[in-house]
């Protein structure tokens, strides 16, 4: 792996463990499991992604929708 995939995959995984801990704040436990079930699927469906401006992108939809999972949950909460 050169640097900057390194950097990347770092990135990657980063961004799942924070999206299946964002799930595990939801309190239906179906809806928990459809989340969890979705994101396993997302990622391992763009395992193989080689192109860096695709990955970027991806990471950045993928954190634009946990945030948004972040601010459901929050608004649920309040």
């Amino acid at each position: 792996l050169s640097p900057s995939q390194f950097l990347r995959r770092q990135q990657v995984l980063q961004l799942y463990r924070r999206i299946l801990r964002a799930v595990r704040e939801v309190p239906a436990e179906a809806d928990r499991r459809y989340l969890k079930d979705w994101a396993r699927e997302e990622f391992r469906r763009n395992k193989g992604a080689t192109d860096e401006d695709a990955i970027r992108m991806m990471i950045t939809q993928g954190n634009m929708q946990l945030q948004e999972l972040q601010r459901t949950l929050r608004l649920a909460k309040s």
